[in-house]
């Protein structure tokens, strides 16, 4: 565990609560589904290129299906 992954899964999954409460509120599965994964993702991944990469497209795949 570096910095950057720390910092890097309190941001997503920061984002990911976001979605998955606004999802929850909206009744939108699309949102709750990216919003959970977006919690979860950072548990698995130990590279910090790859967990902000997949982080960011994640977000952005986020705000196209709203």
């Amino acid at each position: 565990m570096t910095i950057a992954n720390i910092i890097g899964g309190i941001l997503f999954g920061g984002i990911g609560f976001v979605a998955l409460v606004y999802g929850k509120k909206q009744g939108s599965l699309k949102a709750m589904t990216i919003g959970a994964l977006l919690l979860v993702y950072p548990y698995f991944v130990t590279n910090s290129i790859l967990l902000y990469f997949i982080g960011i497209v994640l977000t952005i795949a986020l705000l196209i299906f709203r």
